[in-house]
């Protein structure tokens, strides 16, 4: 870890640790307190995750700090998100993921737009365990883990005060891992998911032309930060231009997405033609 980024995250974290020790508490007992889960307080501590605002603030509360030590450790953060341009977000002990899957954890609004791979909250187990193994230097150890904490953290999606918005091409339907059978345990989730209060689930049809070219996937976390996904990884900014232009083509998808019983007769389709493919496996 040697980017001037990851020197950043290593240094709230230090910072951050060393509050937790001065206040007398274990990382248990804080995550309890903050309400995020006890990897996530190791994870930030020793510098390989990057927590949202969100998740700062409910550590800063935790651990009781006056607002001048709270302004610190933000101004922390704000350097780390300053310098997330240029250095992908990295995890030396999993596949990447991890900071993504916190992110849309904390957030109360969450918006997604996809091109090609389903959203981290909508995955199944086993559409997951592919998306993880396709990560470069993957093990199936570090990917059971990730697959283990994704499906943990996807209860989000059932929380009542919570809004999630999906918007997804029909061609991430069509671009699947694994076997036919995978995809109808897939597309089944998505139908009971898309039953929720919580949740919209918008699909963009063959049969409409896109408003623009999508060359990527994006997360848009609350008006804070957006999660941009790339094969080289995950980069988080919060930088208003780029917020801005996200929130805008987000907006264009939207409007160009079916929702509703739409949504239901495409995924009825298509499971359908998966159903008819029999036991084909892909190489």
């Amino acid at each position: 870890m040697g980017s001037e980024r990851q020197k950043r995250m290593r240094a709230l974290g230090m910072r951050l640790r060393g509050l937790r020790t001065e206040a007398g508490l274990t990382g248990a007992v804080l995550a309890q307190r903050a309400g995020v889960g006890q990897p996530t307080v190791s994870k930030v501590e020793t510098g390989r995750m990057v927590p949202s605002a969100d998740v700062l603030d409910r550590l800063s509360r935790a651990l009781d700090l006056d607002e001048s030590t709270a302004r610190e450790v933000r101004t922390l953060l704000a350097a780390v998100e300053a310098a997330a341009d240029s250095d992908p977000v990295s995890d030396d002990d999993a596949p990447a993921g991890g900071v993504l899957d916190e992110a849309v954890r904390s957030a109360r609004l969450v918006r997604s737009f996809q091109c090609v791979v389903l959203p981290a909250m909508l995955q199944s187990a086993e559409y997951a365990r592919y998306v993880f193994a396709s990560a470069p230097n993957s093990t199936p150890e570090a990917v059971g883990q990730a697959v283990a904490a994704r499906v943990e953290r996807q209860g989000v999606l059932y929380e009542p005060g919570r809004e999630s918005v999906f918007v997804l091409t029909e061609a991430v339907l069509r671009t699947w891992p694994g076997t036919p059978a995978l995809m109808l345990a897939q597309l089944d989730r998505l139908l009971a998911v898309e039953s929720l209060s919580t949740v919209r689930l918008g699909i963009v049809p063959w049969r409409r032309p896109v408003p623009l070219l999508p060359r990527h996937g994006f997360t848009l976390c609350d008006q804070r930060v957006v999660m941009v996904e790339a094969f080289a990884g995950e980069r988080m900014t919060a930088d208003p231009a780029e917020l801005a232009a996200y929130e805008e083509t987000f907006g264009r998808f939207e409007q160009a997405a079916v929702f509703g019983g739409e949504v239901r007769d495409l995924l009825l389709s298509l499971m359908e033609e998966f159903r008819g493919m029999g036991d084909l496996v892909t190489p």
